[in-house]
């Protein structure tokens, strides 16, 4: 018993000489504060390309060594800015004079797409999806980040992710702090594998599928994966992302995405997504079509309810944010059936579409144009005209053809007649 309590004894001293002389060695090669924000200012500036401005930084070696960077933020017309930001280096790693980060917190940051993006059009070698001498880093952990979109939509996000070698994330989730239903994205990596399981809980309802990773020989990665949203509420999960969404329900279908750049940044900027769903049933918000049709489109506050809605929405990211496009739009609301198509791009709505009644007899054509909080509505001039002549004519079937060829006349005045005559 007496020789393991020497042996104790010896070995606490021995932990003891070890960390003095570790401690002694990190005091010997840090700088001082100042010291070191002048040195992470200069290397943080040339390596982002645009002036960096740090409140403070302070670094310690007790209870944990740690480099704290306070009111961090970039010189741009919208800066980036960072409240704090605490990295925690691997103390072994840093004896030997190497930067390898345990973990890496971040509190209150503001991250303006624009300006990430301008950030990351700078030149620079990239291997594995990230920047020529990074350092490694096994944790990343941030609360209350937010993020500003093209538009300048802001949403705050929590998240944690875990990495494996070469930024592979082993385990990531993203959160949105206080919202209700609850927003929560979950990436678990297979084994070795470029490979994540991912679950998506938004809407009340669930995303789950998985995404797959390759890199070809010239360094460029391709993402690929599925989705299968289920029971997702559309208005609820667009307002999670405080976007209003032009329809209400529960939305169930399939999603196919694809993104290819030999960078995370690049990688995120052609994110492709092509998703075909049905509502069942839908409301559609803010929009009354029978109002529509009476007035000609010069009322339309309202709302329609649908029995059922279908088509495909595909979404493309790009330099200059997201462009969402619906094709095969197919919906149904009693005596009703209208088909047509959308595209939404920066905050403006183009659409077009028919309107069916009387088991598809009588088509009225309909456009929508504008902001997509208060779009114009239109109909041909013509369709009136024509529906007119054919009740004249011949009630009921006559007011059909007569719509149609109504129709096809506005199409004439207002130019698209020439178009289809010159294919």
């Amino acid at each position: 018993m007496q020789v393991w309590k020497q042996w104790a004894l010896r070995f606490s001293i021995a932990t003891l000489v070890v960390l003095g002389t570790a401690m002694l060695a990190l005091t010997w090669w840090l700088p001082s504060d100042e010291e070191l924000a002048r040195r992470l200012t200069t290397e943080a500036s040339n390596m982002l390309g645009v002036q960096v401005n740090m409140g403070a930084v302070h670094w310690s070696l007790l209870p944990a060594p740690a480099i704290t960077v306070h009111d961090f933020r970039t010189q741009q017309a919208q800066p980036v800015v960072i409240g704090t930001l605490s990295a925690y280096p691997n103390i072994r790693k840093l004896l030997q004079r190497q930067l390898v980060l345990d973990r890496i917190q971040v509190d209150d940051a503001t991250i303006p797409r624009n300006s990430v993006h301008a950030l990351l059009a700078k030149p620079g070698a990239v291997q594995n999806g990230a920047a020529v001498g990074m350092p490694s880093l096994d944790h990343l952990a941030f609360r209350n980040l937010t993020w500003i979109s093209y538009s300048g939509i802001a949403v705050a996000f929590d998240g944690d992710i875990s990495f494996d070698p070469q930024w592979r994330p082993r385990h990531a989730t993203l959160r949105r702090p206080g919202h209700t239903p609850p927003f929560t994205l979950t990436l678990v990596r297979e084994g070795d594998a470029d490979r994540w399981q991912t679950q998506i809980v938004v809407g009340g309802g669930t995303a789950h599928g998985n995404v797959l990773l390759k890199t070809t020989k010239d360094g460029t990665m391709q993402l690929s994966g599925q989705l299968a949203p289920r029971d997702v509420e559309v208005a609820s999960a667009l307002k999670t992302f405080n976007r209003r969404s032009p329809v209400s329900g529960k939305a169930t279908g399939q999603t196919v995405l694809s993104a290819s750049g030999k960078s995370v940044g690049l990688l995120t900027r052609s994110l492709h997504t092509q998703t075909r769903f049905t509502v069942n049933p839908a409301t559609v918000l803010r929009f009354d079509l029978d109002k529509a049709i009476r007035t000609r489109g010069k009322e339309h506050d309202g709302q329609t309810a649908l029995q059922e809605l279908t088509g495909q929405l595909d979404t493309q990211n790009g330099a200059e944010g997201m462009r969402v496009t619906v094709t095969n739009i197919r919906a149904r609301a009693g005596k009703f059936t209208a088909t047509g198509k959308a595209m939404v791009y920066h905050g403006q709505i183009e659409a077009s579409g028919n309107l069916d009644w009387i088991e598809g007899a009588v088509g009225v054509p309909i456009t929508l144009s504008g902001p997509v909080q208060k779009p114009k509505v239109s109909v041909p001039p013509g369709f009136y005209a024509g529906a007119a002549i054919g009740t004249v004519l011949l009630p009921g079937i006559g007011t059909a053809i007569g719509a149609r060829i109504g129709g096809a006349i506005g199409d004439v005045f207002s130019g698209e007649g020439k178009k289809h005559a010159t294919k």
